[in-house]
């Protein structure tokens, strides 16, 4: 990553900024929940297919149990039941 490249708690941050500026005078609920689920189907995406699909590479990058990861992907919609 560059200089230029922006850091992705940087990123995570200004898209924060955005969704309460979108909120108004409204105030959130289970904000914790809805960033997990908004975060994490991606990073299964993005580290599944960079694992070439392979769950036990993928379950070490992302420091989870084999099991654990499959579950999430069942979750998500990732893999077929």
């Amino acid at each position: 990553m560059d200089a230029q490249s922006p850091h992705l708690p940087d990123c995570v941050r200004a898209s924060l900024g955005a969704y309460f500026a979108t909120l108004g005078d409204t105030e959130p609920a289970n904000l914790h929940e809805m960033l997990i689920r908004a975060v994490e189907k991606p990073l299964l995406e993005v580290v599944m297919a960079r694992a070439g699909g392979n769950q036990s590479r993928a379950a070490q990058w992302l420091g989870l149990n084999r099991n654990t990861l499959r579950k999430k992907l069942l979750e998500h919609g990732l893999l077929d039941g």
